[in-house]
């Protein structure tokens, strides 16, 4: 299930860094702790988008100057969900990074059907290789169009969907089918205007802060509709649980296919038609220079 969390901000001109999936990490990794339930402590079959929302970028960082700011949860585990946003809903006041932002409510994604081919954009960043201790390969880059970007991708996907549980030896074997083809006209157009689709992000693991590549591109998945469905739910590459990854269908909007949830602050009134702009923000690759690409 995929959940569309949203926040009032209470700051307005506030900032995050520019690379803050780490920090939004850390805030989810908190709250699952504080929760108490130990078999959710190393749950990892989960995903999440970067803070989305009206912005500006200076040298500070992103600034964001929306009413509501929403923040993309998935999972497969509806209980695990639902453990995290009762978290979420008991804490009325949080402070990430220079942002103080409140729940205010909760939208699930109707989820469409998906075929053995989908077009996806990237609504986090895709990193491909798992970095070790004082090791610098994590930033290696990798051209999109090289079979080694697609094949990465494969065999992380395919080894966390074994780790799982959830299908059979037999399923499994017929999974072979795999390909990543993104979309190089809009590469080479960012290329051509010197804009960036490859950063170096930063990412803590047992509190150890490794340095990786991300990828923000829109591509074509060939695969079982069993994996398409699972990287949607779960997110691609590595680092997923940590904020990486995450995808979208290209041309869909979310707005167009949501149901309210059960979870919101007490109190709640919708104000959905009033703030749709802000509530809904487009999906955007924006660069350093604060110029945006609409995916």
């Amino acid at each position: 299930m995929r959940i569309r969390l949203i926040f009032s901000l209470k700051n307005k001109g506030a900032y995050l860094p520019f690379h803050h999936q780490y920090i939004l990490a850390q805030f989810l990794k908190g709250l699952i702790v504080k929760g108490g339930r130990e078999e959710f402590f190393n749950y990892n079959y989960f995903n999440f988008s970067g803070l989305k929302g009206q912005t500006k970028v200076s040298r500070s960082g992103l600034h964001y100057y929306s009413s509501l700011v929403t923040l993309v949860l998935s999972s497969p585990n509806e209980e695990f969900i639902d453990y995290l946003l009762e978290q979420v809903f008991k804490t009325p006041k949080i402070e990430l990074g220079n942002l103080i932002i409140s729940p205010e409510y909760t939208e699930q994604e109707i989820e469409p059907p998906l075929e053995t081919s989908n077009k996806f954009v990237c609504i986090s960043p895709l990193v491909l290789l798992t970095p070790t201790f004082d090791d610098e390969s994590g930033k290696r880059f990798i051209n999109p169009d090289t079979d080694e970007f697609s094949d990465l991708l494969y065999e992380s996907t395919l080894t966390r969907m074994e780790k799982s549980g959830w299908y059979s030896q037999e399923q499994m074997e017929s999974f072979y089918k795999f390909q990543v083809v993104p979309d190089m006209n809009y590469v080479n157009k960012l290329r051509d205007q010197q804009k960036k689709f490859a950063r170096i992000y930063s990412v803590y693991d047992m509190d150890v802060k490794y340095e990786v590549r991300g990828y923000t591109l829109p591509f074509t998945l060939y695969a079982a509709p069993e994996v398409q469905d699972f990287v949607f739910r779960c997110g691609l590459g590595a680092f997923t649980h940590k904020g990486f990854g995450m995808l979208d269908l290209a041309n869909n909007m979310p707005s167009q296919r949501t149901e309210a949830y059960k979870f919101k602050r007490e109190g709640f009134v919708p104000y959905r038609s009033q703030n749709q702009d802000e509530q809904q923000p487009p999906v955007k690759d924006v660069d350093e220079s604060g110029e945006g690409n609409e995916l």
